[in-house]
């Protein structure tokens, strides 16, 4: 099975191509652009990197998998339309998976940027099982235990060290696994949102006039 996975969630978008037999994956390309608020601008040529890196068209694709977040609105909002399209378009089913599930692998707790001053954050087993989580909180109200990977930005502001790790192409497609394995036990690609948009409806409009 040869699947395409994308990621919008954090300022680094993840787009990469891997071949999946079983519970072995192979990464045959991936591209992990800094992107910033520039989601819509740079993913769909990411895409086209990994699959034109993996020697691959799209018509190539058995899979889409989607990170879901948490992450900003505009971005997770891209990369879910993105991967829904492009399923669509092949004919294929299209997964999504917690964001922070396909950071690091193992016991660990995972911190990523939620702006506004707070992280996301998620709690995982030996089994890398998600045990708690996902979360928002303030890093120096946080009381998360380690090993912490993810951003170490926060790292002083948590009070512990914060081991640097990002989405991966292999994290997406290990956290997508069981729902790989039996794509109509998966549910509809809907963004993980842990708070309301920065954006809101106005609560007055002024009145229209006419002469």
């Amino acid at each position: 099975m040869l699947v395409l996975a994308l990621d919008t969630a954090t300022p680094t978008l993840v787009a990469g191509v891997a071949r999946r037999s079983g519970t072995d994956v192979e990464v045959l390309a991936e591209r992990a652009v800094p992107s910033g608020n520039r989601h819509a601008e740079l993913l769909v040529p990411a895409v086209r990197e990994a699959l034109a890196a993996a020697g691959l068209a799209l018509a190539d694709v058995d899979a889409v998998v989607a990170g879901l977040g948490p992450g900003p609105f505009t971005g997770l909002r891209v990369g879910v339309v993105t991967a829904a399209a492009l399923a669509d378009a092949r004919g294929v089913p299209a997964v999504g998976v917690c964001s922070l599930d396909a950071v690091g692998s193992g016991a660990r707790t995972v911190v990523t940027d939620a702006r506004r001053k707070e992280v996301y954050w998620a709690a995982y087993d030996a089994d890398g099982a998600r045990v708690d989580g996902p979360g928002v909180v303030r890093p120096e109200d946080a009381r998360l235990t380690g090993p912490l990977v993810g951003d170490p930005r926060f790292a002083e502001r948590i009070g512990a060290p914060v081991e640097a790790a990002e989405v991966t192409t292999a994290g997406l497609l290990r956290a997508a696994a069981a729902l790989l394995d039996d794509p109509s036990s998966a549910g509809p690609l809907v963004p993980l949102y842990l708070r309301r948009p920065d954006a809101v409806p106005p609560t007055s409009f002024k009145p229209v006039t006419t002469s």
